[in-house]
């Protein structure tokens, strides 16, 4: 079966730095990713590759058998790869509700308003977010904003969902809520790449691991097998 994402020798350089060293990585429908490495590893530059913040200084990205190395943000959003951010930035000045409408409209395929008001309020429910639809974004609590988040990014149907820190400086039970999430979005056929730093999260979510160090690839796996890895382990707790 064609995977649904193919890196091939993905490479990112910022002048002299290398963020990302040619970097495969193959993920197939239905997968739930977990993307793991210490800070600065790389991370969140090859998702921007895969996204289209970046363009990549060598190598191609492949989505549904499409080469897009090149295309845009925007166009990569079209063909179904959407994207959290690590610190959420609603339009605190609108609602729950309209902040969903606008992506909607920017690369939503739904032919009226009342259709995606109907898509907007369903993936609120979805998300446990209905009952503060009609409340201002601005009003929302650390972890509603991370719901809100990946409800911006999921209301347009996306086939792969790139999750980066969704749960960063959540308390245990707020973590416990977004993991509860992602599985019900999983479930609803989302691929989904977490990036996380809560490994309890990680281990729970995810049924492959992709650790990076210093931009490069050093293992892929089970999550028992890439924990247990040397190279993981020096990575993270050093020699």
């Amino acid at each position: 079966m064609t995977p649904l994402l193919e890196v091939t020798g993905l490479r990112k350089t910022f002048g002299g730095i290398v963020a990302v060293a040619s970097v495969d990585l193959e993920i197939r429908r239905g997968e739930r990713i977990g993307l793991i490495g210490p800070n600065g590893s790389g991370k969140t530059s090859l998702m921007n590759c895969v996204a289209g913040t970046f363009n990549p200084t060598a190598g191609s990205v492949r989505f549904a058998d499409s080469d897009i190395t090149r295309l845009p943000a925007h166009a990569r959003a079209r063909l179904g790869i959407s994207r959290t951010f690590q610190l959420p930035k609603p339009f605190f000045s609108l609602t729950l509700a309209e902040n969903l409408m606008i992506p909607l409209e920017f690369c939503g395929d739904l032919a009226s308003s009342s259709v995606m008001r109907d898509q907007a309020w369903t993936t609120l429910r979805l998300l446990g977010l209905d009952k503060m639809g009609d409340d201002y974004a601005g009003a929302l609590t650390q972890v509603d904003l991370r719901k809100l988040e990946l409800a911006r990014s999921v209301v347009v149907s996306p086939r792969l969902l790139i999750a980066d820190e969704t749960m960063a400086g959540l308390s245990t039970s707020e973590v416990d809520e977004i993991l509860d999430v992602l599985v019900v979005l999983a479930e609803k056929g989302i691929t989904i790449i977490l990036i996380e730093h809560i490994m309890r999260a990680i281990l729970s979510f995810s049924r492959r691991v992709v650790c990076l160090d210093a931009g490069v690839k050093i293992a892929d796996g089970r999550p028992d097998e890439v924990m247990s890895h040397p190279q993981v382990e020096r990575a993270y707790l050093g020699e």
